[in-house]
């Protein structure tokens, strides 16, 4: 599949470029970033280099993931990364520190979503995050993923194993609002 863009009045979604190895190696320096992503650790820019040159390209050329840079509009700046894992149907993403809090990660899903659903034709996608992830946690329960509980994770940790994650699901034709039903731990606010 050829790249493409996806895009509201607030964000563009886009193919991260060879351009943007600097922003992706700036952000996985973040160590909430690195405690509840599966980047290496410590981070390289071979790593982001490696990550946009392989990873990113690979995932479109075979149609297993497609991944895709948040911009603002008007800015090259990439502040966020966000994939889509059709093996599972699950959705991943992380936000550059300065770019959290802003509600930008949870337009991101929903963008994705809507295309998951429109035109890739999926009855539903998959979220999940380490325990204790509640910035993650919330950007699922504001974009109306309903909690489904803790189990295993789909995607092995850097150690191969697959750590305790809370598990949340979003349907084609779900109301887009948050759900009641997520554990108080998982609403708690994280200084981000």
């Amino acid at each position: 599949m050829q790249p493409f863009e996806l895009q509201s009045p607030r964000l563009r979604l886009e193919v991260p470029r060879t351009a943007d190895t600097v922003a992706i190696f700036d952000a996985c320096q973040d160590p909430v970033l690195q405690e509840f992503t599966t980047v290496p650790v410590p981070y390289t820019f071979g790593d982001a280099q490696f990550f946009v040159a392989q990873i990113v390209e690979r995932g479109w050329l075979t149609g297993r993931e497609y991944t895709w840079g948040l911009r603002e509009p008007g800015s090259s700046l990439l502040v966020g990364m966000i994939s889509i894992r059709f093996q599972h149907r699950d959705i991943g993403f992380w936000s550059a520190p300065a770019a959290r809090g802003r509600g930008l990660m949870t337009e991101a899903v929903r963008l994705v979503a809507d295309w998951a659903f429109d035109v890739e034709g999926l009855d539903d996608i998959v979220w999940e995050g380490y325990l204790g992830n509640t910035a993650s946690a919330g950007v699922a329960r504001r974009a109306g993923f309903t909690y489904l509980g803790t189990e295993p994770g789909l995607q092995p940790d850097r150690e191969r194993k697959h750590p305790l994650c809370w598990r949340a699901r979003l349907s084609k034709n779900d109301d887009r609002g948050p759900k009641e039903g997520w554990p108080p731990e998982s609403i708690t606010a994280r200084a981000s």
